[in-house]
């Protein structure tokens, strides 16, 4: 299988926080969502992987080659959507085409406009004045009119109503029917990646508790319901992150362990959502 990128051991060091020994995938022609809590470490990973940041340790490779002292190697080839837009306020879409183009050896003019014409952008309307929904679908079709085959999104589904985001999601699934493309996309909204991600990697204070097909993610844990008074000692070493209640309890278990709790538990799939809560939750617990 061959990846676009490959982060090995990466660390990055700040006073009071720091992602440690981060080590993930992402192979081509797939779509991975990159999940955790606000504050996990996703953003400091991405930063380092663009090289926004210096990393303290590790190594990233991008389409097989060292990264790190590449001097902007990679710009053609990928295509990046942050969570707030990254060009000036007043500026519009022309505006933005003027600035941005000389930095691409591959601008398509024709592909920006079709884009635009496609998402019913304004050409004259300055970025302040454009809703949050479309500013994403601007930086998108400024991450696609230069050939990209690596778009990499720092949550640009935040704010977004439900349609905007069903319309990234569509988008994402038609750009990587290429098998040359491949998206890392990180976002709080787990269920936009329920529906197109392939992969997930999983950050939780700094660390990657799981990365992997999504499918095994879902897999491997269940969610658990029923009454304290059911369970013995044993039982409740079982539960990770339980959630107590004065008329019971709910809490993820391993799949594998459900044979070992009492048939009259409630057991029930669990989404990528609930993953993150209760292994947060018991992350604290930890502590």
């Amino acid at each position: 299988m061959e990846y676009v990128l490959e982060v090995t051991s990466l660390e990055k060091q700040y006073e009071n926080f720091s992602v440690k020994n981060i080590s993930f995938k992402v192979p081509k022609g797939y779509i991975m969502g990159f999940i955790g809590p606000n504050g996990a470490g996703k953003t400091t990973t991405i930063k380092t992987i663009l090289g926004m940041l210096n990393i303290s340790s590790g190594n990233i490779k991008l389409f097989g080659k060292d990264s790190q002292g590449m001097n902007g190697q990679f710009n053609d080839k990928i295509g990046i959507v942050m969570d707030t837009p990254y060009f000036a306020e007043d500026w519009n879409a022309s505006d933005i085409e003027t600035a941005v183009s000389p930095f691409y050896q591959h601008w398509n003019s024709e592909t920006y406009a079709s884009l635009l014409e496609k998402f019913s952008i304004d050409r004259k309307k300055k970025l302040r004045d454009l809703s949050r929904g479309m500013k994403v679908k601007l930086m998108v079709s400024v991450a696609l009119s230069h050939h990209a085959t690596f778009l990499v999104l720092d949550e640009p589904t935040s704010g977004l109503d439900p349609v905007a985001r069903e319309e990234l999601c569509d988008l994402l699934s038609e750009f990587v029917t290429d098998e040359n493309n491949s998206v890392l996309f990180s976002t709080h909204i787990t269920s936009d990646l329920e529906k197109i991600a392939d992969y997930i990697t999983f950050i939780l204070n700094g660390e990657i508790v799981y990365t992997g097909l999504k499918d095994d993610l879902m897999e491997n844990y269940s969610l658990a319901k029923g009454s304290l008074y059911e369970i013995n000692e044993e039982q409740r070493k079982l539960l990770i992150g339980a959630r107590e209640y004065s008329t019971g309890f709910e809490a993820m278990v391993k799949t594998s362990d459900i044979r070992k709790l009492p048939n009259e538990l409630l057991t029930e799939p669990i989404t990528l959502d609930e993953i993150i809560v209760f292994m947060n939750k018991e992350g604290k617990t930890d502590e």
